[in-house]
């Protein structure tokens, strides 16, 4: 077992080992580490850990310390003269005539080298372009041409599912993807639907393309001669996902198709005899058991344990629950009568009672 501390570069989501020395590193720290370019600050995701000695290739980089708060100035400074430098080289691209497409720059942790990333159709020379950014920066640089995939994986975005590309979130290497696997999910095999933004074909065709081989080995493709529990026929549709097939019985009507699933038809070996021929008989279906109607809990779901104390104080509450309704639905004046009787105050009368008083004051005026 060695020793290492697993690390990611900027803009990368690729992780490496590298050989702490005997510095305590904890997951989220910055680091300075030596490289084969010289020195770089990097970000910890795994603190000290041990790994297979397969898994390593020796000799290890080592960690040089924990960035201190210089180091991380250094670093900010560095970050904001990128943008001046890509403007800079821009205009300078420009005065040349190049055909190229600048994407980014970087400078290295001690500001000796400034990177400059482009895309090209063909091979560009741009020896001169390199001496005139010379003269202009004073330290070495580095013109490095990448693919459109690394320009997108750079510039980052958002894909056509809403979400960050997946090449800019997690990807750590591009896998090919080929067009094959858009015919085996059943897609669009218009370039348009099934190409990112970086003109080549979405990353994501890959994912699933395992459990799609999968269960295109469980059911019979279209045209498939087949002996289902009703009979012989022939598939006429199959839908991957649903793992169900549609089928064209030969007792049936030509407009009349059975949906049938992977586990209620089997595929004859040698397909349909010729005419006069009995069809062999290969298929036997076995029922599915049948399944409760009750729903088992997910198993996330955690388990809700309630002391007998805390069922007693639910009970209380209910009860109290339940007096509180009758109150409710007491009418107002009783509630209000009660009020009054138990305050001792003085029944007061309505406003048609003072009125009916009024007229007999008026009466007996009269």
């Amino acid at each position: 077992m060695t020793e290492v501390v697993s690390i990611r570069f900027r803009g990368s989501c690729k992780i490496y080992y590298f050989a702490p020395e005997g510095i305590e590193c904890r997951s989220g720290d910055t680091l300075i580490v030596e490289t084969a370019k010289g020195l770089e600050m990097v970000e910890c995701c795994m603190g000290n850990h041990e790994v297979e000695d397969e898994e390593v290739v020796q000799p290890l980089k080592r960690v040089i310390r924990i960035a201190t708060g210089t180091d991380k100035e250094n670093a900010e400074k560095n970050r904001a003269k990128e943008g001046e430098a890509l403007e800079i080289c821009r205009q300078k691209v420009s005065d040349h005539g190049l055909d190229m497409k600048l994407v980014g720059a970087e400078y290295s942790f001690d500001g000796t080298k400034t990177t400059f990333f482009f895309t090209s159709d063909g091979r560009v020379d741009f020896r001169e372009l390199v001496k005139d950014l010379a003269a202009v920066f004073h330290n070495r640089i580095e013109l490095r041409q990448i693919g459109v995939r690394d320009e997108a994986k750079m510039v980052g975005g958002l894909g056509i599912c809403g979400r960050p590309y997946c090449c800019k979130a997690f990807m750590d290497d591009f896998a090919p993807v080929s067009t094959k696997m858009a015919k085996t999910q059943n897609l669009s095999l218009n370039p348009t639907k099934i190409s990112g933004s970086c003109g080549r074909l979405m990353c994501c065709l890959r994912y699933e393309q395992e459990a799609y081989e999968d269960l295109i080995k469980q059911i019979p493709k279209a045209g498939t001669f087949v002996e289902t529990k009703d009979g012989f026929g022939t598939v006429e549709q199959a839908d991957i996902l649903r793992s169900t097939v549609k089928v064209r019985l030969d007792t049936d009507s030509d407009d009349k198709l059975r949906i049938y699933k992977s586990n209620e038809l089997c595929a004859v070996p040698g397909g349909r005899p010729p005419e006069g021929e009995k069809p062999q008989h290969v298929f036997e279906y076995v029922p599915e058991e049948e399944k409760n109607d009750e729903k088992e809990a997910p198993r996330w779901e955690a388990r809700v344990i309630v002391s007998p104390e805390e069922q007693e104080k639910s009970k209380t509450v209910l009860k109290n629950s339940d007096i509180a309704e009758d109150i409710s639905e007491t009418p107002r004046e009783d509630a209000r009568q009660e009020r009054r009787r138990h305050s001792g105050r003085p029944h007061r009368r309505t406003g048609n009672n003072k009125r009916r008083t009024g007229k007999r004051t008026k009466e007996q005026q009269s």
